[in-house]
């Protein structure tokens, strides 16, 4: 009796154990295929319990979710001969498990190995087309979407979708990190100097157009000036001859006074003439009136 209940045990153990051989379970982050003898018998989708021959058959779970794969410091050459060091970002997802288990026996470490290899190609051949400035900013996004859609060819022969490739840095050598600097240094230096040098030439033109300007101001207000000069003298002189003809004799006192004021105006001034000079003629005791002075 002992002897068949430890046989049925043994047999409910062997039972639950063939069971427990034959189920098994995918989640919702992967796929799953069925294997017997190497060859593929069913491609799982769809999450739940499944059954499979015991002994016989093998699942080979497959990654469902997007995976990201870094590539660093990959060198490329722009146009004009400049090199960079790149990091980028590739995310794919596997969306044909048969072909991925057929081709690179379901090893996402293999499929990115082939992935990047493509992807060292298409990034030397994207920006081997650009030029500097455009390697750095202006045709990033097409630059993106040129790569993806090179390595996509490459990644669907391994059952892989290539859902996109992101840039994330674009660094210049260091030897041509130095030379870079150096050059647009003096590019500065020149636009500086051709600046400054525009700013001079019109500092100058500005300048010599005040001067003509200045120069015309002041010969204009000295030509007025004369005008008015030479009016003025015209009315001094006729007041001055109206008066000589109305009394010559005090015209001639008048003027004689002024004389003496303009010659004798300095304490050190020294006057050499007779006593019996025209100019002493309103001095002494002199009876003869004097000569009308005539008017120069």
């Amino acid at each position: 009796m002992g002897a068949i209940k430890s046989f049925g045990l043994l047999l409910a153990a062997g039972a639950a154990f063939v069971v427990w051989q034959s189920l098994f379970v995918v989640d919702e982050r992967e796929k799953a295929l069925v294997t017997q003898l190497g060859e593929i018998q069913r491609e799982i989708n769809e999450p739940g319990l499944y059954f499979k021959i015991p002994f016989i058959q093998e699942v080979v779970p497959i990654e469902d979710r997007i995976v990201f794969f870094e590539s660093t410091d990959k060198s490329v050459q722009v146009v004009d001969g400049r090199r960079y060091l790149v990091d980028s970002i590739t995310m794919i997802r596997v969306n044909n498990p048969r072909r991925f288990r057929e081709t690179v026996g379901a090893n996402l470490g293999v499929a990115q190995t082939r992935i990047e290899t493509r992807l060292d190609a298409a990034l030397r051949q994207v920006y081997g087309r650009r030029t500097f400035d455009a390697a750095l900013s202006k045709d990033r996004a097409a630059m993106m979407r040129e790569i993806r859609d090179q390595v996509r060819a490459e990644a669907e022969a391994l059952g892989i979708e290539v859902v996109d490739v992101k840039i994330r840095r674009t660094d210049l050598m260091p030897d041509v990190l130095k030379d870079t600097y150096d050059r647009m240094n003096a590019e500065r230096f020149a636009e500086a100097a051709e600046l400054r040098a525009v700013g001079e030439a019109q500092a100058t033109r500005i300048k010599a157009e005040a001067d003509r300007q200045a120069v015309e101001l002041v010969s204009k207000a000295q030509r007025e000036a004369e005008i008015l000069r030479g009016g003025g003298d015209a009315k001094r002189n006729a007041t001055f001859a109206d008066a000589f003809q109305q009394d010559p004799e005090f015209f001639a006192f008048y003027r004689s006074m002024q004389a003496y004021t303009k010659a004798l105006s300095d304490s050190g001034t020294t006057l050499v003439l007779k006593p019996d000079s025209e100019f002493f003629q309103y001095f002494g005791t002199q009876q003869t009136a004097p000569a009308p002075v005539q008017q120069q």
